[in-house]
């Protein structure tokens, strides 16, 4: 039997206590950003994205995050995006 999917309300509760794992600075989106993020979605399911740079464009810069790694943009608050995709193990889970 497989897991439901968590709802978004359940998610922005869990990302409430979560510290922000990937901090994008001045470099931008790159392919080691890429893979970090994508090793992070695989091992927790549910990530924050600290942005440290490029502030102002935080918003598109999320959304581009979300679409390079296959996940799903679960709450952005100031510079932190919080972003979901089903883990690969279900027992690693945030």
């Amino acid at each position: 039997m497989t897991t439901p999917e968590p709802t978004l309300r359940q998610l922005k509760a869990r990302a409430q206590k979560l510290k922000a794992v990937i901090h994008l600075g001045h470099d931008g989106i790159t392919d080691a950003l890429t893979a970090a993020l994508d090793q992070a979605l695989a091992d927790h399911g549910l990530v924050k994205v600290r942005f440290t740079d490029h502030k102002s464009e935080r918003k598109e810069l999320a959304a581009a995050l979300a679409t390079h790694t296959g996940a799903r943009l679960v709450l952005q608050v100031g510079h932190t995006v919080t972003l979901y995709r089903t883990p690969l193990d279900k027992t690693s889970r945030v």
